[in-house]
This record gives structure tokens, C-alpha cells and sequence, in this order.
């Protein structure tokens, strides 16, 4: 299979916002989008985006994972970047209307169909840095994948960094804006250290990885940083948390500092949650050059057993008590 994100179902959903409505919503083949050179997004950054996946089950039928909230999560970061909001039929409906025409395009599990809702702002106008975007685009492609990080699943190496991914009540927002702050930083991590993440830790206060929430695990508890608007809103995150309540961990969403994180690797696991890579596990913590070994450098039996529950739902194999999968 190709690199995570690089191959594209045939068809792409679109629909367009202008004169204060949206239009009907369409499908057509993917193929390079006309903008304007003055477009809103391309000089003001408006564009927010989601990332959920669709599976196919035994029974040969798609089924796509928690879309109610993915479509919430859109619409919220819609409203932060000042975008025309899409209604929840709307948005939902398009994405469904992708996993249908995509349908054999679907690999079997634990491969999956990875949906990527995007919403831009296409006004001609480089005089409105004060103000939002009167048109939008809104499309969602479909991308067959596999693993997200390259090799499978393996204990990853984290970068401890202290500065900050993005700016204070907007970490929670899904823009691009977020993820081209990181870059450098994980660029350099990558190119310095060997690193497949870096962990944002301004202030001591331990945030979330460039693409990824961040998780200490061990037999009894499950350690996470509260939602207070500097971190995306994981639905993975959620999922994870509320699974681990149904087994009977202690749950605690509360902040962390660098020197607890690293006291915790001597004995606990540490794990990245998210759509792509789901949750997997940290074998090791770069912190101000030196390594630092979670769990012995290994994935930690707590992070297999949670993640294996997680993607039982996903595949039809356990049952769905919360109503997260969501038929065509």
C-alpha cells in the first residue's frame, strides 16, 4: 500500500458557500481545485479540516466510526476560524455520499477508508484580513490506508519540547495553521534525534504531540491533560477514555509536568492517541538530548489491550455499547 495519505479514491464530495447559503451539494472526480489567487484562505489561513476513518466489515458493507462527533468537532473549528458553519445533515451527508462511491476502494482490516472534510475560505478579497470569508468551499476526499507511521506498529520516539504548539484556546481547533506551527520542530526532532513526534510542553505543562494526544497508562490508571482549549478535543482520545472506564481504570484528566512524565516511564507506559495512528505506544523520551526509556522501551501491555478493544468495535468483532458506528 502507498504512504499513508498519499493515494485518493476516484470522487471527491464538494459544495460551495456564496450569497449567504450553500449550495447542493455534489460529487466529482478529484482533480486540482481553481482558486483565485486573491482567495481568503491562501493570504488568511481560513481552512479547518477532520480526519475520521471508514471500515469495511466482514459483511462486505462500510461503516464509518463516531461521525457525529467528527461533524460537531468540524463545526466547531469552523466557527473559531470565522467560516461559514456547514448544518450537520449537510456535512454528514456529504461524507457518507464519499464512503459510498468508495466503497471497493476500502481495504480490508485493519486498513481503512481515511476521510479528510476540508472547508476553506474562496473569497477574492486581500483586503479582508479583518474579516471572515463571505465564500467557502467545502470538500472531502477519501484515502485507502494502512499503518500511519512507517514500519507498523513499533515503540515510538518522542521529542520533550518546551516551547508551544499554538496559540492559547485555539490547540483545540483542526487547522493548518496548528500543524505549520509544529513542523519545524518535529522536522528538526526527526533530523536531530532519529524522533517520530514531539511532545509540546510550554511551561512545564505537558500538552500534546504535533498530530496526537498524549497518554500515561498503567494496570490502574489511565493520566491525561484536561480539555481546556490548548489540545485538540481527540475523538480517539475520548474513545480510549471511555473504554478504559468501562474496564475499570481510574481515569484522570489533570495536568502533568515534564519530571512526572519522566518518573512515570521508569514504571508506566506512555501511548499517542488519534485517528491515524489509534494508540501507540511511546518506547522512548528525548529530554533535552538525553533518552529516556518508557516501559523498558517497549509497547506496554495496557496500550495493546486498549487498543485492541478500540479496533474490535472499528471491525464488527465486539459490540458498539455507545453507538459509535454509523451505517451508509
Amino acid at each position: 500500500m502507498a504512504a499513508f495519505g498519499t493515494e485518493f479514491a476516484a470522487q471527491m464530495g464538494t459544495c460551495r458557500y456564496r450569497d449567504g447559503a450553500w449550495d447542493t451539494p455534489a460529487m466529482e472526480p478529484v482533480a486540482p481545485i481553481p482558486l483565485h489567487p486573491a482567495a481568503h484562505v491562501l493570504h488568511y489561513s481560513s481552512s479547518c479540516f477532520e480526519g475520521l476513518k471508514a471500515y469495511r466489515w466482514s459483511d462486505g458493507e462500510p461503516r464509518i466510526f463516531r461521525l457525529g462527533r467528527h461533524v460537531q468537532r468540524m463545526q466547531a473549528s469552523a466557527r473559531l476560524l470565522c467560516l461559514p458553519v456547514p448544518g450537520q445533515d449537510l456535512l454528514a451527508g456529504l461524507i457518507r455520499s464519499v464512503v459510498d462511491a468508495a466503497r471497493d476502494a476500502i481495504p480490508d482490516f485493519p486498513g481503512a477508508l481515511y476521510l479528510r472534510p476540508t472547508l476553506v475560505g474562496t473569497e477574492p478579497n486581500i483586503g479582508a484580513a479583518a474579516h471572515a470569508s463571505q465564500q467557502a468551499l467545502l470538500y472531502v476526499l477519501a484515502s485507502p490506508v494502512g499503518d500511519y507511521f512507517a514500519g507498523g506498529q513499533r515503540p515510538l520516539r518522542v521529542v520533550i519540547e518546551p516551547g508551544m504548539r499554538s496559540t492559547p484556546d485555539f490547540g483545540k481547533a483542526k487547522t493548518g495553521g496548528n500543524y505549520a506551527a509544529a513542523l519545524r520542530l518535529v522536522v528538526g526532532a526527526r533530523e536531530q534525534f532519529q524522533a517520530d513526534q514531539v511532545l509540546f510542553c510550554p511551561d512545564d505543562d505537558v500538552q500534546e504531540t504535533g498530530a496526537a494526544n498524549f497518554i500515561l497508562l498503567d494496570d490502574e490508571r489511565i493520566i491525561t491533560k484536561p480539555l481546556d482549549g490548548s489540545i485538540l478535543e481527540g475523538v480517539t482520545r475520548d474513545s480510549i477514555l471511555t473504554l478504559a472506564r468501562d474496564s475499570g481504570y481510574s481515569v484522570e484528566e489533570r495536568f502533568l509536568t515534564v519530571s512526572e512524565v519522566l518518573e512515570w516511564a521508569k514504571h508506566g507506559e506512555a501511548a499517542l492517541s488519534g485517528t491515524a495512528a489509534v494508540l501507540t505506544g511511546v518506547g522512548t523520551l528525548v529530554y533535552e538530548g538525553r533518552d529516556y526509556p518508557v516501559y523498558g522501551g517497549k509497547v506496554g501491555p495496557n496500550t495493546e489491550k486498549l487498543r485492541a478493544m478500540l479496533t474490535a468495535i472499528q471491525s464488527g468483532e465486539r459490540p458498539d455499547p455507545h453507538g459509535w458506528i454509523h451505517s451508509l
